[in-house]
């Protein structure tokens, strides 16, 4: 498991795996991906409680995939609604967008 400076959680299980913000109430908030072969990703799934409504923990989850993308040469593939409006809203994200 891998963290960085915002508490986020990448828990990768070669297949699968997820990003996961937890609170220290333990909340936990999370994106799920597959992985499509050695370049792909699949951002199937977020979900943010309640609790973290309105912190931006959901845009934060999107941008911790995003920066790990451009560091493995990985291109994400936004299923879930919620990740494919952060697509939309961020136009930088192209170099990592699956066209």
């Amino acid at each position: 498991m891998a963290s960085d400076a915002t508490g986020i959680v990448l828990e990768d299980n070669g297949s699968k795996g997820r990003y996961v913000f937890t609170s220290p109430d333990g909340d936990e908030a999370e994106m799920t991906f597959t992985r499509a072969g050695e370049t792909q990703m699949i951002i199937d799934h977020t979900a943010v409680p309640d609790a973290f409504r309105g912190q931006g923990i959901g845009l934060k989850l999107v941008e911790r995939a995003v920066e790990d993308a451009r560091k493995t040469g990985v291109k994400i593939i936004p299923l879930c609604p919620f990740a494919a409006a952060q697509f939309r809203r961020h136009p930088e994200w192209a170099d990592v967008l699956k066209q």
